[in-house]
């Protein structure tokens, strides 16, 4: 059975992750996330429960505030970021508690935590805190590379098959990079709105056109 909306962080998320434990020394966090090319990493501690995050902006604060004086702290303060400078552990760096998502959240969800947060990326965890995976911005935006083939047939199957069941022979559904048009006419022109937005909600749909019109005229098959 192929995949339909609506997707989870599990389905898109990366489940090879790279992370560090506690212990690890600042070189080796940099080396880890330059070797790797990603921006942060989990921190790791027990039975592979997520106890906090490194990111970039973590670490640079090391090279920021180099040649600064800890007294000069700006109107909220800076100590933290004083005291992040001179950490040389993970566990000293990590901030804690580490934001995370379940592999169950929708992806709406999940970009809705990245951007609540200002994080680029989530750690992915079970019931238990346990690391699953991570999850991107860049993985959230999968859903739009699937073909515009796959988006007409779930469109078609579960929003127009299932909407208009008498006149689904009637619409016509065409899609373009994502845009998605639907045309004909309906017997129940009430459910026109609730069409548009069902397959505005199908994952990777950019757009939606309606040109649905109706009702279907009597001497129509």
């Amino acid at each position: 059975m192929k995949r339909r909306s609506p997707y989870t962080v599990n389905d898109v998320m990366t489940q090879m992750v790279v992370a560090v434990g506690r212990d690890a020394q600042f070189k080796e966090i940099v080396a880890a996330m330059t070797h790797w090319q990603v921006t942060a990493v989990p921190v790791l501690e027990g039975e592979g429960r997520v106890a906090g995050v490194i990111s970039e902006a973590d670490l640079l604060a090391k090279e920021e505030l180099r040649d600064q004086d800890a007294t000069m702290t700006g109107p909220r303060g800076r100590l933290a970021d004083y005291a992040r400078a001179g950490a040389v552990t993970a566990a000293d760096l990590m901030s804690s508690p580490a934001v995370t998502v379940s592999p169950r959240a929708t992806l709406p969800e999940a970009a809705r935590l990245m951007a609540h947060h200002s994080v680029k990326r989530l750690p992915v965890v079970d019931g238990s805190a346990v690391l699953k995976g991570m999850v991107s911005r860049a993985d959230l935006l999968k859903v739009f590379l699937r073909t515009d083939g796959e988006l007409a047939e779930e469109v078609r199957e579960d929003v127009i098959d299932q909407l208009f069941p008498v006149s689904r022979r009637n619409v016509r559904v065409d899609v373009s990079d994502g845009r998605v048009t639907l045309g004909g006419s309906v017997r129940d022109a009430s459910l026109i709105p609730v069409a548009e937005r069902l397959a505005g909600a199908v994952e990777g749909v950019v757009e939606v056109r309606c040109e649905l019109d109706g009702p279907v005229p009597a001497d129509a098959p």
